[in-house]
């Protein structure tokens, strides 16, 4: 079961007001939208400082000028399934927020946001739906903006605009440009197509320590692709400036910057985020060309326009659905930007057949950041049959479920099928190690819940995803470091740590098999698959290396080390001969001048100062006939 649905938390977040209006009140809607629609193309991204990658994307079609139609008063839903092919073919078609399994086919429902037409047309068909009053209600709430906020998106403050973002990200490159580099890697439907919005551009974050060669393994983590998901820009945007931060002061960081390159797509749908930023509840981004007349519902599903097994389930065709798939595969610039920027930094690693595994030796992670439902899914999506890599696969997912506590499973197992997504086509096409993050328990998630709840959960697995990047398939077997010290004795380096092979949880979903700790050992300024790194075996503590977790120690002769900082690496290793992900500390020899302190910029808060409130209404926009 994913988790007790009827719950008031799953709506602690008003988001917009949906009912019947007077002639004169669509009259008063209709002057709030085009105000809105100024206020977007007046506040549209420029570029920043970029170099400039040019996708060779497929000419967008006209901009067409749809009839406007009368947005329908929406109701929150639950909707009884009979068994999971069902659960497909409704997920594909409505807006579905949670699902309930249950091994009785009198409990399995799934919630759902849901036009009056909706719950009729589902009536006729024989399925029971039940109208949850209290959560519609909820839901035409005014959302509450603060009065004296100047920067976030309004009522959310701990939430950057994708202005806010890009000027972030753009600012930190420019500081660290040893470090940090802000591409322009594509363009919004927006930009590309005449006759509308300015749009904007597509960016990515690369970082890595420039002065140090590769080739070096890549991360590649993406947020926002669904415009309404909150928190998942931010996630990406505090990541990065967490780990320029940290550069040169935290051991591990510092290395993962040296040997590996992290690729951060903040706002994968900037047109669509413009909208949400506001209150709506869009998800798609916001192509009108494709037949739909309805302002609230056009646009097309950027997590289901990806080439890879695009219209094979899971997805719909008509056009207002949530889940349109797009007129063809990879028809959307967004996609086509995406797409063509993973085959630039990820080489082809996997053979043409769905049965063809990628080389266990395999190199680079790919996530993507979604909301809501505190879920971590691993290909496939479009079958419930294992991918050929599963197993590897389903052992990293569970080291993230072992940080973030949250289920870890395929989603046509837990969730239901769907095609043509992110995560499909960067392991399908690629053979990645390919995950996506279902973060919080909200789409407007609460800025106390995403800073005391989702940020310290999952900043520990993007970590861990940096660290394993180099061998994704390997790495995740082998046992963690931790707790490492080291200490001088004069010149004698007595170092320890413990070796633990027990940190998995799939939070539901099977149990990740542990083995005895077989080995450790470090190495000094260098990591061990560096060739020629002179390796120092490590002793268990008790003189027997025989349970999952050990004390490790050794003791070196530091006499002849050059003054200065030196960074050492400890790997474990289980008995069934995997090697874990190293751990570094930083030492200094004795005798050493006193380091001076690289400056670092200062994060942004996490908590925001509190501030007076006032009501602030959104509506769906609606548009007089």
């Amino acid at each position: 079961m994913i988790k007790s649905i009827f719950t008031t938390s799953i709506f602690r977040t008003s988001l917009f007001r949906t009912s019947i209006f007077t002639f004169r009140q669509l009259r008063i809607q209709w002057v709030h939208l085009l105000l809105l629609t100024c206020w977007f193309v007046s506040h549209s991204a420029t570029p920043l400082l970029a170099q400039t990658i040019t996708p060779s994307a497929t000419p967008p079609a006209p901009r067409s000028t749809p009839t406007p139609s009368l947005a329908q008063a929406m109701v929150v839903a639950r909707v009884m399934f009979r068994h999971q092919s069902d659960l497909t073919a409704l997920a594909a078609r409505y807006d579905v927020w949670q699902v309930h399994h249950s091994a009785t086919p009198q409990e399995r429902y799934l919630v759902a946001y849901l036009t009056d037409a909706e719950v009729k047309a589902l009536h006729n068909q024989g399925y029971q739906v039940t109208i949850d009053r209290a959560a519609t209600a909820q839901l035409q709430q005014p959302r509450l903006a603060p009065s004296a906020q100047s920067t976030g998106i309004p009522g959310f403050a701990c939430y950057r605009t994708v202005e806010e973002t890009y000027s972030s990200l753009a600012a930190l490159a420019l500081a660290h440009p040893d470090l940090a580099t802000w591409q322009d890697i594509g363009d919004s439907w927006e930009k590309v197509t005449p006759g509308g919005a300015t749009g904007y551009d597509l960016y990515t974050l690369v970082l890595t320590n420039q002065a140090r060669p590769g080739p070096k393994p890549k991360f590649l983590l993406m947020g926002a692709i669904h415009a309404r998901e909150y928190t998942t820009a931010e996630l990406a945007t505090r990541f990065a400036e967490e780990l320029i931060a940290k550069y040169n002061s935290d051991p591990d960081v510092t290395w993962l910057l040296d040997y590996n390159e992290i690729h951060i797509i903040p706002q994968a749908n900037p047109d669509g985020r413009k909208l949400a930023e506001v209150g709506q509840l869009w998800r798609k981004n916001t192509n009108n060309t494709n037949g739909c007349n309805f302002f609230s519902s056009w646009g097309t599903d950027l997590n289901r326009n990806s080439s890879f097994k695009w219209n094979t389930g899971g997805s719909s065709g008509n056009a207002c659905d949530l889940t349109y798939r797009g007129p063809s595969a990879a028809s959307e610039p967004e996609t086509q930007t995406i797409e063509q920027y993973a085959q630039a930094i990820f080489p082809d690693q996997r053979g043409p057949n769905d049965s063809d595994p990628a080389p266990v030796d395999t190199a680079g992670v790919f996530i993507s950041l979604h909301s809501y439902s505190e879920l971590v899914l691993f290909p496939w999506g479009f079958t419930a049959a294992p991918s050929p890599n599963s197993n590897a696969l389903q052992t990293l997912g569970r080291k993230f479920g072992y940080y973030n506590g949250y289920q870890v499973c395929m989603g046509p197992s837990c969730l239901y099928g769907t095609s043509g997504t992110t995560d499909d086509f960067t392991y399908g096409a690629l053979g990645v190690a390919s995950y996506t993050f279902e973060l919080g328990q909200n789409f407007f998630e609460s800025c106390n819940f995403f800073e005391g709840n989702v940020l310290p959960k999952n900043m520990p697995a993007l970590y861990y995803a940096a660290k394993v990047a180099r061998q994704p398939y390997q790495l995740p077997s082998g046992p963690d470091v931790l707790q490492a010290t080291a200490v001088f004795t004069g010149a004698t380096l007595l170092v320890q740590a413990t070796i633990n092979d027990t940190r998995s949880n799939s939070n539901g979903w099977g149990i990740e098999p542990s083995q005895p700790i077989s080995a450790a050992r470090l190495t000094i300024d260098t990591p061990a698959w560096i060739t020629g790194t002179q390796t120092y075996t490590m002793s268990a503590g008790d003189g027997l290396f025989n349970t999952t977790v050990e004390q490790v120690t050794v003791t070196l002769d530091a006499s002849t080390w050059p003054l200065g900082r030196r960074t050492i690496f400890i790997e474990g290793q289980d008995s069934a001969g995997n090697w874990g992900p190293p751990t570094a500390l930083f030492v200094t020899t004795p005798g050493s001048p006193t380091p001076t302190p690289t400056p670092v910029p200062t994060a942004p808060p996490l908590t925001p100062t509190p501030v007076a409130t006032t009501p602030y209404h959104f509506y769906f926009p609606v548009i007089i006939p």
